[in-house]
């Protein structure tokens, strides 16, 4: 008997990236459709792009085991509800139900951070560790937490909100979140941005970002490889307040991993050995002892093989 074809999607707010994947987590074929940005026809714009490729590379739909797929925003495991996506104008949807019908296959719904967790989990840096940290430094700061192979999601589905812990008490940056002094306004792209801005603009050093006029985080971490004096004192800062961050969560779960992903995690190693430093100062010894930390390596494939895992495990491995 023909093992199951896995079916992974993975909603962002541009495009929906899609794969056939095999039972060993292998991509068959991988190509990606526009999100529709009123939300109303996604699920219908998936089960076309399902038919489309099957058709296309001439596979039967009885191959298919189901969809496993991530969407941005707290989700309810267990029925398949999105709580909240306010860009695409969902509020408490039943997108399983929808999914299915419009499908006719199988669905399995998780959080979008968390899908790239348990891809990175299954076939990237997690390297099969089961009790895992995985954030996302991008725009904002995503992430998933693991243990024993299972995703923790909490009470209404807002486990793992790693960008949402705070780190400036009193007088922090405004976050999307409504709180002051997440981890989100420091450690993102647009957090180091703006870190390096009031640095800038508060000193009289003579730095390489003076002289750019659309400052983005690379240009931070280029200007800190070369020595600038003023953008190694922000990517201290960063990575000093993600160290922290990641070994008090680390403190709770004891992982054996954790990985960084996200347009940020491109700096590599002046990223990594520096919140490593921080991390093995603050987080107790025997769990800093047990942890490594690596960067992502699926890059934009981490949710679809996510999505593929949950197919495996919770609709065929029941």
């Amino acid at each position: 008997m023909n093992e199951k074809i896995l079916v992974g999607v993975d909603l962002g707010g541009t495009t929906i990236k899609m794969a056939f994947i095999n039972y060993y987590g292998e991509i068959i074929e991988k190509w990606e459709i526009p999100t529709d940005k009123s939300g109303k026809a996604i699920t219908t714009d998936i089960a076309k792009a399902i038919d489309t490729k099957l058709e296309e590379i001439g596979m039967d739909k009885s191959r298919l085991g189901g969809v496993g797929m991530g969407a941005p925003g707290p989700v309810n495991l267990e029925s398949g509800l999105i709580y909240e996506t306010p860009n695409l104008g969902w509020v408490n949807y039943p997108l399983r139900d929808h999914l299915e019908l419009e499908t006719g296959l199988p669905a399995v719904i998780d959080n979008d951070a968390n899908i790239a967790a348990l891809g990175e989990m299954w076939k990237g840096a997690g390297d099969g560790a089961k009790d895992l940290i995985c954030v996302t430094l991008g725009t904002g700061v995503g992430g998933g937490l693991i243990s024993n192979g299972e995703v923790i999601h909490g009470v209404n589905g807002a486990g793992g909100e790693i960008g949402h812990v705070t780190v400036v008490p009193e007088g922090g940056a405004q976050c999307g979140c409504g709180k002051t002094g997440c981890i989100e306004t420091i450690a993102s792209a647009t957090g180091i941005v703006r870190i390096a801005k009031e640095k800038l603009q508060s000193s009289d050093q003579d730095s390489i970002l003076k002289t750019i006029a659309d400052l983005t985080s690379k240009d931070v971490f280029e200007a800190a490889e070369k020595g600038d004096s003023l953008a190694v004192e922000v990517i201290d800062y960063v990575t000093f307040q993600l160290g922290l961050v990641l070994a008090n969560l680390s403190n709770g779960l004891n992982p054996e991993k954790i990985v960084i992903g996200g347009g940020v995690s491109k700096a590599g190693d002046l990223l990594i050995s520096r919140v490593e430093q921080y991390f093995k100062r603050f987080a107790f010894p025997r769990v800093a002892k047990a942890a490594s930390i690596s960067v992502a390596t699926l890059g934009n494939d981490a949710g679809v093989i996510g999505g593929a895992w949950l197919v495996k495990t919770k609709l065929l491995n029941k």
